[in-house]
């Protein structure tokens, strides 16, 4: 949404980065005698061009939100029981390190396990202080987040590729594929702002989308495909056949940039599309249609998302879907999947970025060898543990006892897929520190409590997922004694003897030598607001592909040194009516879910009033025939059971979702009942999928498709 503003007596306008989200739209923070009054979208910065979604317009009301942490806090009573006493910063922060240290002499570092949420601005400095304190066991979500796409992309090509949607090279995409991404209702998703692609639909691009809902981007494709949940690597494969078979890739490029086609043409050419219909659920046509539009209409770009990272088959299928991309030369040309060109001298903490800031050399074979669950999930072991790793080791004690969490933004009991083991996990440690805006099932688990600072009170040199330039955050408001988790870092690691790797007394200072490359203070890049990259195309044609042959590997060599199979293939979902006939006699809809909701970023927001009324209730999504015939209306509360637990939403009735399958909201508690459980297991769909199978390469789990049940509560 685009919206003007109205005028107001003794206003004062500072540029600004949103960041209730991951962070990509530019905004104008709207000052009035000291105090924030409105949030509204910068028209003049490239990467948004002053559109803003109800969460960057609902800043203002969770930076004021009475409900803030504002203190730090001692838990006093148990676990539970929601006792806090107000306490000191420094009695706080000597209380961490001094628990940290005696941890660590007693027990190695590796009794401390680190724990973050979604990619954050801190996100590369809290890598760096778990890797300079000497813990190999850090966890985050990136098993089914973004990471999939990341580790097989470089794999394939070497590099993560994003739409060209900004045209630096004179031409802007022809061809949108949408894969798996509600970018549009999200509001933004890796470093792109949902109102570029429809900015790029609107002037004439063709648009395909890979959904199994008809969302509204969905509603205005040239093709819809409507896909059964965890099938993409089977239509990812089809279309590869059509191309091949009807010669329809880019032959120069094939002959010259790649290696492995013979072998890669005979391993998709066991998925015709008549065979991949089958597969789907999508008709044939549909799929040679798709396939030929995608392949003939260049350039094309290939917007793909969460929805591809969470299946039994996530790495192969995204390394199929990138092998799309390669063979009809869309890769890093103008308007087609770019590499981005990062500005020249700023230390980039980007994802997108080559840059090492977390200092992931400290982690020596040795420290490495010590990984809980380490040679599972042979990709993830260079990023994350798994969290069932995790969870198994604090419940056994084995190969060693986890003494200590140290949590910085994340509502674990609601972003990991067994809730209920999690909460009995945090349960039994000695010592939980928790960093959060608002008390959470989470926070109730911890001994420390730590009150972090939002978007709005943070000086940042903003570039997280970006890629191709760095925007002004700027520090406009302080609320009680909240505190930017960049200085909660730089805290403790000076308490932690760490000061020679953590260096910066404060933020500012931070922000001064991210910039000092480019011969900028932090200040004068205020006047700025943004740097750029100088973007190049075709960069391959000088330097090669960041691969081990120096080309785009469709036959992926490092998988073949790792034991996997070098060539993309298909895998049946673990739980559907084919691989499990026996168990869809019992649970006779395929649920798929995670998709992000536009009011709230992941299980954040829900205490926001004017975002809970966009989406007062977690919601369900049924098709009317089969709602008819499990006797359900409209509004009804219904139970969703799967033959691992059960939660209650709310149906909400559509033609748009196939008879045989249901979509479940994810991310939902209750701030508003009562501690410490805040209703965190009523209706998180994280329930239902507890101990699914997972992707033997990056421990990715099946959120998108597996079986339930549906009847009236």
């Amino acid at each position: 949404m685009i919206a003007k503003t109205k005028e107001r007596h003794n206003e004062r306008v500072v540029k600004s980065t949103c960041r209730m989200c991951h962070g990509v739209c530019g905004v104008l923070v709207h000052i009035q005698n000291g105090r924030v009054v409105e949030i509204t979208g910068d028209p003049d910065c490239s990467t948004s061009c002053g559109y803003i979604c109800p969460k960057g317009r609902a800043s203002v009301e969770l930076l004021y939100h009475p409900d803030r942490l504002k203190f730090p806090l001692k838990r006093t009573g148990a676990r539970g029981e929601n006792q806090w006493q107000r306490i000191s910063w420094d009695e706080a922060l000597d209380t961490v390190a001094e628990k940290l240290l005696t941890f660590k002499k007693e027990f190695g570092a590796e009794s401390v396990a680190t724990i973050v949420g979604t990619g954050r601005p801190h996100l590369a400095l809290y890598m760096r202080f778990s890797n300079c304190f000497g813990t190999p066991n850090h966890l985050s979500i990136i098993n089914n987040c973004y990471v999939p796409r990341i580790m097989a992309a470089r794999m394939t090509s070497g590099r993560f590729h994003v739409c060209d949607y900004y045209g630096f090279g004179g031409a802007t995409p022809r061809c949108v594929l949408n894969w798996g991404c509600n970018i549009v209702g999200s509001g933004a998703a890796d470093g792109m702002c949902g109102y570029q692609v429809t900015r790029t639909v609107d002037n004439g691009a063709k648009l395909i989308v890979v959904d199994p809902r008809k969302t509204s981007l969905a509603a205005r494709a040239d093709h819809w495909l409507q896909i059964r949940p965890g099938t993409d690597d089977a239509l990812a494969l089809g279309m590869l056949h059509l191309i091949i078979k009807e010669k329809l890739y880019d032959k120069d490029f094939v002959n010259r940039w790649t290696i492995g086609f013979d072998e890669f043409a005979q391993r998709v050419g066991e998925y015709p599309p008549e065979k991949v219909a089958e597969i789907t659920w999508i008709p044939v046509e549909a799929i040679r249609s798709a396939a030929r539009l995608y392949a003939t209409t260049r350039p094309a770009c290939i917007q793909w998302g969460n929805g591809l990272d969470q299946n039994i088959n996530t790495f192969q299928t995204v390394r199929a879907i990138h092998c799309l991309s390669a063979i009809t030369g869309n890769l890093d040309v103008p308007g087609g999947d770019v590499f981005w060109v990062p500005p020249a001298g700023v230390k980039v903490h980007s994802t997108h970025s080559d840059q090492n800031l977390a200092l992931n050399e400290r982690i020596t074979p040795e420290i490495k060898s010590k990984m809980i669950g380490r040679g599972k999930y042979k990709i993830l072991d260079n990023s994350t543990i798994h969290p069932r790793h995790l969870l198994d080791a604090i419940m056994s004690g084995q190969p060693y006892p986890v003494k200590a969490l140290f949590v910085m933004g994340s509502n674990t009991l609601l972003n990991q897929t067994d809730p209920v083991r999690t909460a009995q996990a945090f349960g039994k440690v000695d010592f939980t520190v928790v960093t959060d805006l608002f008390m959470t099932p989470t926070a109730q688990m911890a001994d420390i409590l730590l009150p972090a600072s939002s978007w709005l009170e943070n000086d940042e040199v903003a570039d997280l997922h970006m890629g191709w330039c760095v925007l002004i955050r700027q520090k406009v408001a302080e609320i009680g004694e909240c505190r930017d988790d960049k200085q909660i870092l730089f805290d403790l690691a000076h308490r932690l003897g760490m000061s020679d790797d953590f260096p910066w007394k404060n933020v500012r200072e931070f922000c001064d030598w991210t910039l000092e490359g480019a011969g900028l203070t932090f200040e004068e890049f205020k006047n700025l607001g943004i740097l750029t990259g100088k973007m190049r195309y075709r960069k391959y044609e000088r330097e090669g592909f960041a691969t081990p042959s120096g080309k785009v590997e469709l036959r992926c060599s490092t998988l073949e040194s790792m034991g996997y199979d070098p060539l993309p293939y298909f895998v049946e979902p673990p739980e559907s009516p084919y691989s499990t006939p026996d168990l869809y006699k019992e649970y006779p809809l395929i649920i798929t879910t995670g998709s992000r909701i536009q009011g709230y970023f992941c299980s954040e927001g829900r205490q926001i009033p004017s975002l809970r009324r966009l989406n007062p209730d977690p919601v369900m999504e049924i098709h009317p025939d089969t709602a008819r015939r499990l006797g359900i209306d409209s509004g009804d509360w219904v139970w969703i059971e799967s033959p691992r637990g059960r939660i209650k939403q709310r149906a909400r009735l559509t033609d748009g979702i196939h008879p045989g399958v249901i979509h479940a909201q994810h991310g939902w508690w209750f701030p508003e009942k009562d501690p410490p459980e805040y209703g965190f297991l009523e209706s998180n769909v994280n329930v239902l999928a507890a101990d699914m199978p997972c992707d033997p390469h990056t421990g990715s789990e099946s959120l998108r498709s597996f079986l339930c049940r549906v009847y009236k509560v």
